[in-house]
């Protein structure tokens, strides 16, 4: 386990809430990336996606398809993707560590949402297939739009969640304006090429008691975009990821998280 973060707020223990304060405030839910962190990562699906469709690795697979000329030609273009994850989620393997930290996120009262680029059907086999009574909402798939690493499925999920605050009315302004002044967050006008002003006193979606936890670059932009804290699922292919700027903790196991959110030591 290995922190990266640079910022100084902490959760209060799960093993102690009573030390929810400024500086330790209360953990209000956690978002998962579902391929590479519920279940061993299935890699190899990117390429097989990219020979269907007939582009480079360079190209954002979805980045393509939304970009097609006609909804006929972007709805043949993501059943061929749809093809390759049905076939794919038929061997998908728990992530060790899986059950033990739901159930233990479960006995705490701890909501989960999860936030993926795949669409429904690997997702709720996978929680049909493991986790059967452990509930996730909401549950952010492919057909929302825009996706990771755009923050705003997060910041829907954290909506969901009743957590909000009122904007101050400028562009950027920190989700936790006492503890995070030098780092931008953004709201649900977040922009692709920036973030959009929102007026004074508007009510906007506050992720800054959520962890996300995922094994990607997408997760962790997405996570420190929307200003929650970030938790990378190490691996062999992401290991250059657990010193990026938007990570703020590494694991190797997902039951490790356990004692992270126990003591309080993210």
């Amino acid at each position: 386990m290995t922190s990266t973060s640079t910022r100084t707020w902490r959760f209060a223990p799960l093993g102690n809430p009573a030390k929810t304060t400024v500086q330790g405030r209360k953990l209000e839910g956690i978002v998962f990336d579902v391929d590479g962190t519920l279940c061993e990562p299935q890699n190899y699906m990117f390429a097989e996606m990219r020979s269907a469709l007939g582009i480079p690795k360079s190209q954002d697979i979805l980045d393509h398809v939304y970009s097609l000329p006609t909804q006929e030609d972007q709805h043949r273009a993501m059943e061929l993707i749809r093809n390759i994850e049905r076939t794919a989620m038929a061997t998908q393997v728990a992530q060790p560590g899986l059950v033990q930290l739901m159930t233990y996120l479960d006995s705490c009262s701890i909501r989960k949402g999860i936030c993926t680029r795949n669409f429904d059907a690997p997702v709720n086999n996978l929680l049909s297939k493991f986790l059967t009574g452990s509930v996730f909402a909401p549950i952010v798939t492919r057909d929302f739009r825009p996706p990771k690493p755009d923050p705003a499925g997060i910041l829907h999920i954290a909506r969901s969640w009743g957590l909000v605050r009122p904007s101050t009315g400028e562009a950027g302004v920190p989700a936790s304006e006492e503890l995070e002044s030098a780092r931008p967050a953004v709201t649900e006008k977040n922009a692709a090429d920036g973030l959009v002003p929102t007026e004074q006193g508007e009510e906007v979606a506050d992720a800054s008691s959520i962890i996300m936890v995922g094994d990607s670059l997408d997760d962790m932009s997405a996570g420190r975009r929307a200003g929650a804290k970030t938790v990378l699922l190490v691996n062999d292919v992401n290991r250059h990821l657990a010193d990026h700027e938007h990570t703020d903790l590494v694991i190797s196991r997902l039951d490790e998280l356990i004692d992270v959110l126990e003591k309080g030591l993210l």
